[in-house]
């Protein structure tokens, strides 16, 4: 088996990967990449407070997902993709490794094939 060299990871993949393991925090940004929301405009959807959607907002923003601003009496979000760029750099380090295993279920899966198609030896 092939060893695979994970390299240096930056330090928030952990807050990366458990702030995407939640649906509600996938969903708020997918709805951030359209542009910026205020914290009303996110929890429209979802059958959840303002408090609640904003808990979610801190778990993204502790993540390095989402920024804030100040404007005048709303806050409003905006999405910064460039942390998950890490996370898909970490994912893509594992991308050799499933193919190859994948090149081998198909090698043995197509001897296999041939021996049925063969017939058992006499």
């Amino acid at each position: 088996m092939e060893q695979i060299s994970l390299g240096t990871q930056p330090q928030n993949l952990d807050a990366i990967f458990s702030a995407l393991a939640d649906p509600t925090r996938r969903a708020i940004l997918t709805r951030l990449a359209t542009g910026e929301a205020s914290v009303n405009d996110l929890a429209t959807p979802f059958a959840m407070s303002q408090p609640a959607v904003s808990k979610h907002l801190k778990v993204l923003e502790r993540a390095g997902l989402v920024e804030r601003d100040i404007d005048a009496q709303r806050r409003p979000a905006r999405l910064k993709a460039a942390p998950m760029a890490a996370a898909v750099t970490w994912l893509e380090e594992f991308r050799h490794f499933w193919s190859a295993s994948f090149d081998q279920l198909d090698d043995l899966l197509d001897d296999m094939k041939n021996a049925t198609q063969q017939g058992p030896k006499k």
